[in-house]
Parts: structure tokens; C-alpha cells; sequence
């Protein structure tokens, strides 16, 4: 058995992202293709994303669960306003980019979760539809 208590506020930056980024499953030894979950806290300034630009997965499910703030995540069909105590999944093959509007007067704190942990990620060029 395995069990892992992570205290957030000890993990160092996950990636030279603008973005604060903290790697829960790389603290446990998950975060590498091919686990079964990759899991990060983003905290988000105005006018930041996370994690990536515009993009689809070939095979991850992505799921970002707002713990505090408000998340804009951008698809093709619209921009959903995610507040706290709410998520949003997007499938494999469902183009989408979350962030924090340059307008907002807040950070965003978010849990995002990607299963499997696999570099799946394409860029979506929403202009070339």
C-alpha cells in the first residue's frame, strides 16, 4: 500500500511556467508519461493560463476543479466562467484553453487533474477551422 500526505504550501515550483505551479503527483513519483493521474494546484494571476495555450489531448481527460477565484476556460463552442466549488472536463479531442482573464480583479486557485498522465497535447489553431 501506498499513501502520500502532501502539504502544498511545501512544494517547490513545478516548471518555469509564469503561472505558480505545484506538482502533487510529481511529489509522489507519479508525474511521468504514462502514470495513471498527473495533479497540479495552479494559482493564476490575472491575465495567466494554465497549463498550456489552446490545445487538445489525444488521450487525456483533463479536469480543472476551481478551489477559489473564477476560471475562464476558451472551446470553440464558447468561454465557460468556472467559479469556486465547480468544474469542467474536457474529453480527449476537445480543444480548450483555461486562464485567468487580464480583466479579472482576483487569482484563480485551481486542482487540475489529467488522467492518464500522458504528453498527448496538440496546439488548436481556432483560425484554421
Amino acid at each position: 500500500m501506498g499513501y502520500h500526505h502532501v502539504p502544498i504550501a511545501d512544494l517547490e515550483q513545478h516548471d518555469d511556467r509564469a503561472a505558480d505551479v505545484r506538482s502533487i503527483s510529481g511529489a509522489v513519483g507519479l508525474d511521468h508519461d504514462g502514470s495513471p493521474l498527473g495533479l497540479r494546484v495552479y494559482v493564476l494571476e490575472p491575465g495567466e493560463q494554465a497549463p498550456l495555450t489552446y490545445h487538445y489531448h489525444d488521450e487525456q481527460t483533463e479536469v480543472f476543479y476551481v478551489l477559489e477565484g473564477e476560471l475562464a476556460v476558451e472551446t470553440p463552442d464558447a468561454t465557460f466562467a468556472v467559479g469556486a466549488d465547480e468544474a469542467f472536463v474536457a474529453e480527449p479531442g476537445s480543444p480548450h484553453r483555461a486562464h485567468n482573464p487580464a480583466a479579472a480583479d482576483a487569482p484563480v486557485r485551481t486542482l487540475a487533474m489529467g488522467a492518464p498522465s500522458v504528453v498527448d497535447h496538440h496546439v488548436y489553431d481556432p483560425d484554421e477551422e
